[in-house]
């Protein structure tokens, strides 16, 4: 199984729901990462201001914030290779980039066989 980490930039929160508006692009990515975990894939975020130390502790990322500054961020990387820098991925790119089916991305939607709501599918 591939390994994607993400560093971010400094941030109140990774959702995207803090403040007084609604980050979509935050929020698109905090609910892929989701759904990936949910189907067994880990995608790990760190964000500047929350985690500091694995910006200095990643020698390829610290490289790049010296080269580059913080506006280089999000940086992505799969397999400790950067794959993307400045934008998040796409879906498409996190389907790819992790070999994963992009149904993987979406949420799983329950239903209830027959599509009832009683207890044993049949009313």
């Amino acid at each position: 199984m591939k390994k994607m980490i993400i560093f971010e930039p400094a941030m109140c929160c990774s959702t995207g729901v803090c403040g007084p508006s609604v980050d979509k692009e935050l929020l698109r990515v905090s609910t892929v990462i989701n759904n990936l975990k949910n189907n067994g894939i880990l995608v790990e975020r760190y964000n500047l201001s929350s985690n500091p130390q694995i910006f200095v502790d990643n020698k390829e990322i610290n490289r790049i914030l010296n080269n580059e500054g913080v506006e280089v961020l999000p940086v992505t990387m799969v397999d400790g290779v950067v794959v993307k820098t400045k934008t998040y991925p796409t879906d498409e790119e996190f389907s790819n980039l992790l070999d994963v089916p992009a149904s993987y991305l979406k949420a799983a939607v329950k239903t209830t066989s027959k599509g009832c709501c009683c207890r044993d599918g049949c009313c």
